[in-house]
């Protein structure tokens, strides 16, 4: 750990050693007993930061450390993203800190291109082993800890590289282009109108383009006298079907408060997920396709 956040530890557990070791097995056993939630990634990470932290209290008796690792395993447990260890938290020679840093960057790398959702198991081991890695790096005595960590690392990374290489585009992946609609000679009837908000991969907040459609749905919404406004979520191939259902709402849900923002009556809005089960480009399972990463607005 980085030398502030280590003395103040190392100080709480001197100063007040009974108080800090039962806050720290506190954690633990919350960590031991809590039942993982969220994507199949952050579940697998749950449970390697579990062993982890077990292992840094029980076999290493280095509390500061069995805590830090506990409140990561609790994040990851609750369904949140939790990232590897950042290089400058540590103290790290220059060599280890170059090393470590490379490392890092295979694993984002990785991560970006989807390997969380292809193999999360394995995505969650390679993020445990890293951060095992750099933790017994710091201490630097433990030669057998570093290199079991180590190996086990590249072991984890380059099986990642192998699974999510073949995605890999020469080109960065475009953006839908803007849904043009046709010309009429008559207005357009309330139940012919569709407006489509896209996302970025795995995401749910609306972006600038997003805003813009949105700007123009709450208008059309006010100047029209409706019965109802249908606001599906849609996702991409990519990831789990079960998780995909969940970050279809997400969209949706996102959508109606971003109307609501934008003074439209939330009584006429109603939300949907259809998941992946609605693909407006077919792929194969797996795919990240933008032009799937959408929420549908229709007007009854």
């Amino acid at each position: 750990m980085n030398k502030l956040r280590g003395l103040v530890l190392a100080i709480c557990v001197l100063a007040l050693g009974a108080c800090t070791n039962f806050k720290t097995h506190s954690e633990i056993e919350a960590l031991n007993e809590i039942q993982a939630v969220g994507s199949p990634f952050t579940q697998h990470l749950a449970d390697e930061y579990r062993a982890f932290a077990n292992r840094e209290l029980n076999e290493m008796l280095d509390y500061p450390d069995a805590l830090h690792f506990a409140r990561k395993g609790l994040a990851a447990a609750a369904g949140e993203v939790v990232m590897p260890e950042p290089i400058s938290d540590w103290n790290l020679l220059p060599q280890h800190m170059e090393e470590l840093s490379t490392a890092r960057g295979r694993l984002i790398v990785a991560f970006d291109l989807g390997a969380r959702e292809i193999l999360p198991q394995q995505s969650a081991v390679a993020q445990a082993r890293f951060d095992c890695w750099i933790e017994q790096q710091e201490e630097n005595w433990q030669t057998n800890d570093i290199m079991a960590c180590k190996n086990q690392f590249m072991d984890a990374i380059a099986a990642l590289e192998g699974a999510v290489q073949p995605l890999q585009a020469p080109e960065p992946e475009p953006m839908p282009a803007p849904v043009e609609l046709p010309v009429a000679a008559a207005p357009m009837t309330p139940d012919d109108a569709m407006y489509l908000v896209f996302f970025d991969f795995d995401k749910s907040e609306i972006g600038a383009g997003g805003q813009n459609v949105l700007d123009a749905v709450a208008q059309e919404v006010q100047s029209r006298n409706l019965n109802s406004v249908t606001i599906i979520g849609h996702t991409d191939s990519a990831g789990p079907k079960t998780y995909n259902n969940k970050l279809a709402m997400r969209r949706a849900n996102a959508t109606r408060d971003a109307l609501i923002t934008r003074g439209v009556n939330a009584s006429l809005l109603r939300v949907e997920g259809k998941g992946e089960d609605e693909l407006l480009v077919q792929t194969a399972d797996g795919v990240r396709e933008p032009a799937n990463r959408r929420a549908q607005i229709t007007f009854e």
